[in-house]
């Protein structure tokens, strides 16, 4: 029997996930910051941020054309992957439905609850993210394995496949699970830890992503300090990346990046919510150009605006990169994915 879950306001998220002090101070903070910026006399208040006047992208950054868009089969798309042949496939309420590059619907796969997250191998298994575990399908959408429950607050939002492994990303316990192919749980990834130096991610709300970069480290999304971190596969922190800014370089909000994608020249795109933008950064983490700005994304800007604290699920982007260097960019509000790639 299918089951489905209510949405979960942020609210529900922090109490439920997220009870540690330091973290609830970081997430109010950040909300006060957002309620400032689209208050009335915010021209008065020294520390506030006009929200106007970012939602225009100066049109030398934009390095990106837009030249397709489709329509997501399927209610409540959340992520979306690329995988052999340039398949889309794009995790929704009812499961993963699969696409071919142009938007063409080729099948679906049905899962026991709404997918959130997923990932697909060279031979064609499909990873599925459900709340608190993951349910594996051979190439034919045939179920092959039901992995058990990583156990506490589990809430995954991302996975990243190796050629051994595969990360998932768990926004409830603020930390990455890396598993073996059959499922085994091997290790965590960005837990506290001040013998290793590594300070814990900071997770406000049910985003958290991860990929797993051409040089072998992890890039894990820290969207309450407003960063991209680096990882072995181990769990050993090498560097980190980003800062919060009001300026297009920085990241914004009360927690962003929410999602992440590699490119094939080691760069990195990032998406944003609230304010949703789509970016480009070297793999030093350096700010190179606008793949599609706040005005591309009218609703999704509408939907992720803080009005209250039940709509920090709403509003949300998600990326994927095809053969070819195309970035394929998921508006979870608009139920479409526009297909963008480099200008001449």
């Amino acid at each position: 029997m299918k089951t489905t879950h209510p949405p979960i306001s942020r609210r529900d998220f922090i109490e439920k996930s997220v009870r540690g002090a330091g973290i609830l101070a970081v997430a109010s903070t950040a909300m006060q910051l957002e309620t400032r910026g689209r208050s009335a006399d915010s021209a008065a208040n020294a520390f506030a941020y006009d929200v106007g006047s970012l939602a225009k992208t100066d049109p030398a950054l934009l390095k990106y054309e837009e030249v397709k868009r489709f329509t997501v089969p399927g209610s409540e798309p959340r992520r979306l992957e690329l995988g052999p042949e340039d398949k889309v496939y794009v995790a929704t309420k009812n499961g993963v439905s699969i696409l071919d590059r142009d938007g063409g619907p080729l099948g679906e796969v049905v899962s026991s609850s709404p997918a959130r997250c997923l990932a697909v191998a060279a031979d064609g298994t499909l990873y599925v993210g459900l709340r608190d575990h993951i349910e594996v399908f051979d190439a034919k959408g045939n179920s092959a394995a039901v992995w058990e429950k990583a156990g506490g607050k589990t809430w995954l939002t991302g996975l990243a496949l190796g050629e051994h492994d595969l990360f998932a990303a768990d926004s409830g316990n603020r930390l990455v699970l890396r598993y073996d192919r059959s499922g085994k749980l091997s290790n965590r990834v960005g837990q506290k830890n001040k013998e290793r130096n590594v300070p814990g991610l900071i997770v406000p709300s049910p985003y958290l992503d991860v990929t797993l970069a051409r040089d072998g480290l992890l890039r894990v999304t820290d969207p309450g300090r407003h960063r991209v971190e680096a990882y072995t596969i181990d769990g050993d922190l090498e560097f980190s990346w980003g800062k919060p800014s009001n300026a297009i370089e920085g990241f914004c909000g009360c927690c962003n990046p929410v999602a992440l994608a590699s490119l094939p020249n080691g760069k990195f795109v990032t998406c944003e919510k609230g304010l949703p933008r789509v970016k480009v950064y070297g793999a030093d983490g350096t700010f190179e150009c606008v793949v599609a700005g706040p005005e591309s994304f009218q609703e999704n800007a509408k939907r992720g605006s803080v009005h209250d604290l039940s709509d920090g699920t709403m509003g949300d982007l998600d990326a994927a990169v095809d053969s070819q260097g195309r970035i394929y960019v998921l508006d979870v509000v608009a139920r479409d994915v526009r297909i963008l790639r480099k200008k001449s």
